[in-house]
């Protein structure tokens, strides 16, 4: 009679099977509970487990995996991954990482709909590795992709009927366009960042219009106007800084994307990161505007690791008809050409100064570059008996020591003025 090895068990399975009597418990249970069982363990351990017998083995495919994701890194672990597209294939969290497909490794991915030649050629005589068969993964709930050589177009990778997110970061040569995203109808947060060749227009995301939460791009070839999102009734996060997109940020008005947090924007939209005004006259308007979004959703422009000033890096351009040319390697201080929303307390403010101001402290060196206008102020004066008017004045002596240069002067003097008040420089500075 032929001897048949068996499996050698590790890790839970070992546990689960050393013990007689869980044993004969487990044989008693139906695959439906198992696979319940299963759910509470990682995936490492149920591919251990699904071993112990044809019951257990139909048990992992029915198992679902909310809680822990599989990394795929090298071909060891996409290897273990391709067993897992038929033998656990209720996985719901996967990760494909740089590893696999890197330079010298004699890897790849296998190239998609029109790929890039010259990448195809460099990675030649790699051994292949079909992507295409996380397609097996429907249940899938994450889906992270970072640093991978994909080549071209893989339309089975917008193919997730239940996926809630997707972050795809710095896969240069992977090709889509954002209509692509139909195919992910449950998305709720997506982040595309650093994909050279990923197209299309913002109008794309509207069907996803009543489930989407978080959208944060930064590809360079999005275009389209972001009002397009402004009646998203989810959206809470939308970061588009390094997008094509345009708009005004003063047409949010009142009902603009009701439940939005936080929310940047590129220099292309009106009011956007390093937006640069035309006119003088136009900013006391906009700064209106943004304090009316402003006193509705505080955080709105702001970002943990910048004050207001670092979020904005607005300033007047030098097409504008107002701006002119200044010696710039002169003692004399340099035109006000930058704005600066200010945080005094309670009481919010702007203001124009020259380049290097901000709402922090500076050393000696850099306090001598800093010379603002006076306070555009946007909030009443807070209350002597109020629990911040201590901060309010504190703030507000440190905002008068900048004031000297321009004192008088609530915007940018004009040339002649600017001119008259480098005359004056040296009396000024004595």
């Amino acid at each position: 009679m032929p001897h048949h090895k068996k499996p050698r068990l590790n890790g839970a399975a070992a546990d689960y099977a050393a013990n007689r009597n869980s044993g004969a418990v487990a044989n008693e249970l139906s695959g439906d509970i198992v696979a319940i069982i299963f759910g509470f363990f990682p995936p490492k351990d149920i591919m251990h487990m699904r071993r112990v017998c044809k019951k257990w083995r139909e048990a992992a495919k029915m198992t679902t995996v909310p809680s822990t994701k599989v990394v795929v890194v090298s071909v060891r672990s996409y290897n273990a991954m391709r067993v897992m597209t038929t033998a656990l294939p209720n996985l719901q969290q996967l990760s494909i990482n740089w590893g696999l497909g890197s330079p010298g490794s004699g890897h790849k991915y296998s190239d998609g709909e029109d790929p890039n030649e010259e990448l195809a050629r460099y990675h030649a005589n790699g051994t292949s590795h079909n992507i295409t068969i996380i397609s097996n993964f429907k249940k899938l709930r994450v889906l992270n992709i970072h640093r991978v050589d994909l080549n071209g177009r893989y339309p089975v990778l917008f193919d997730f009927p239940l996926l809630h997110k997707l972050f795809i970061s710095d896969c240069r040569y992977l090709k889509f366009d954002l209509a692509m995203l139909s195919g992910l109808p449950l998305l709720k947060e997506l982040k595309l960042m650093g994909n050279d060749r990923v197209v299309g227009n913002l109008r794309s995301l509207r069907v996803l219009k009543d489930i989407l939460e978080e959208v944060d791009i930064s590809c360079h070839q999005i275009e389209g106007n972001f009002m397009d999102l402004a009646d998203f009734p989810r959206l809470k996060q939308l970061d588009l800084r390094h997008t094509s997109v345009t708009g005004y940020v003063m047409d949010i008005g009142e009902n603009g994307f009701p439940a939005l947090e936080q929310l940047s924007l590129p220099s292309t939209v009106h009011g956007g990161m390093d937006y640069e005004f035309q006119r003088i006259s136009d900013v006391p308007s906009f700064m209106q505007a943004v304090h009316l979004l402003m006193q509705r959703t505080p955080t709105l422009f702001k970002e943990d690791s910048f004050s207001y000033s670092y979020a904005f890096h607005w300033r007047l351009s030098e097409d504008s008809p107002d701006w002119y040319a200044y010696d710039d390697g002169s003692e004399v201080p340099k035109p006000p050409f930058h704005l600066q929303l200010v945080q005094a307390g309670s009481r919010l403010g702007w203001v124009w100064c020259s380049y290097g101001c901000n709402d922090e402290e500076y050393d000696d060196e850099e306090e001598d570059k800093c010379h603002s206008c006076e306070m555009n102020w946007l909030d009443p004066e807070p209350s002597v008996c109020s629990s911040n008017y201590e901060a309010y004045i504190e703030k507000l002596h440190h905002i008068e020591e900048r004031i000297g240069f321009y004192r008088g002067y609530s915007q940018p003097p004009t040339l002649a003025e600017y001119n008259q008040l480098c005359e004056e420089y040296p009396r000024y500075s004595d």
